[in-house]
């Protein structure tokens, strides 16, 4: 991997990895909201995912990372599960997510330590 598309593929993983992890929590939340909460709750928790969604593609933009890609796919799933309100299942595609972006920076920082940049 390129130098520079390292360094922007691990800081875009690791702030994808925090927002999708935060994502996870949220929709695991909302599990718990009081039914007369819960309206208002997914229209907040889907408008986080899909901000969180605008920024894996511009990561997959930038980089052209197969693994952000992935990530969008899990975050589309877990958004239309969200949709349906099928929490446990969204959280399971977040988690998919999660690992898409953690292969792709970590795939960054060998490139990184391989050059004693880290």
């Amino acid at each position: 991997m390129d130098l520079k598309i390292a360094v922007r593929t691990y800081q875009f993983a690791e702030r994808a990895k925090s927002e999708l992890i935060v994502g996870s929590q949220l929709a695991t939340a909302l599990i718990q909201f009081p039914i007369q909460e819960k309206p208002g709750g997914k229209r907040m928790l889907l408008m986080v995912l899909g901000s969180i969604r605008s920024e894996l593609e511009f990561a997959y933009g930038d980089t052209e990372r197969r693994e952000f890609r992935t990530a969008i796919d899990h975050l589309n799933e877990a958004i239309s599960l969200t949709e349906s309100m099928e929490l446990g299942a969204a959280t399971e595609r977040l988690s998919r997510a999660v690992s898409a972006v953690t292969t792709a920076a970590q795939e960054a920082w060998d490139t990184l330590k391989e050059h004693e940049l880290l």
